[in-house]
């Protein structure tokens, strides 16, 4: 993996998403996803002073940071290309933003982690091949999934971030698959909450509805929401640590 830093920087409160405590670092897992950009530009713009922006996609994350440090240039905008699904890859990378002796350790209850990423195969395409099946299942389910109990498990305060989705509420025909994998994301997210009762450190699982985002382009936009407001939703109910954030 390889990591690139860009500058980034922003003073004045968002008008979106401005309730509760805000952060002062922010680390985001598939950073290059639409929601997870909006959610990281109005963490910056209400006066979050570093994010790290992890993904796949070097070019894409270095697009984003380079934005994000023409748009908050006080602030530090650092990105990191990582495998998401291999264990000891999370373990590493986990360990070296959030462990002892690292800047989100240093952080303690300012540190906001969002594990955002996923990948929505259409249900014809996942079911008729168990390796299309297999991948949305382990990108979509079992690698947020890990990397949130990695960060529950290294992390001593904070906030903890997940993206499930009301698909994960019960399994429906059109689709299943990627349904499947969003309640392993519940389960998970809603058993560290009970784990870590009583810590200063919080586990909030958001669920979005349909948003208009790249990954949906090829649905029916009618009744989408703008993706603007959905991270704003976001943003203010992490803010908060509520359990479940609905978005809208």
């Amino acid at each position: 993996m390889t990591g690139s830093k860009g500058s980034g920087s922003g003073s004045g409160a968002s008008s979106r998403g401005n309730s509760g405590t805000w952060p002062t670092d922010v680390v985001v897992i598939g950073a290059t996803s639409a929601i997870a950009e909006q959610c990281t530009r109005l963490w910056l713009e209400g006066g979050a002073s570093t994010a790290l922006l992890i993904g796949r996609d070097e070019a894409r994350l270095a697009a984003i940071a380079t934005d994000l440090g023409v748009r908050f240039p006080s602030a530090a905008v650092t990105t990191l290309v990582a495998d998401l699904v291999s264990p000891a890859s999370i373990a590493s990378v986990v360990a070296d933003f959030a462990g002892p002796g690292s800047a989100g350790a240093a952080a303690g209850a300012g540190l906001t982690v969002l594990v955002a990423h996923g990948s929505m195969t259409e249900q014809e395409v996942s079911q008729a091949s168990l390796v299309e099946a297999a991948s949305v299942l382990e990108v979509t389910g079992v690698s947020p999934s890990l990397w949130i109990e990695a960060a529950a498990d290294t992390m001593t305060a904070g906030t903890i971030a997940v993206i499930g989705s009301v698909a994960g509420d019960r399994g429906r025909k059109k689709n299943y698959i990627y349904g499947a994998a969003k309640a392993l994301i519940e389960a998970m997210a809603e058993g560290l909450q009970h784990r870590l009762a009583g810590s200063a450190l919080r586990v909030v699982l958001v669920k979005p509805g349909p948003t208009a985002t790249p990954m949906t382009a090829s649905m029916p936009q009618k009744g989408l929401a703008p993706v603007e407001a959905v991270a704003g939703e976001i943003v203010a109910g992490v803010n908060a640590g509520r359990a479940v954030v609905y978005a809208p």
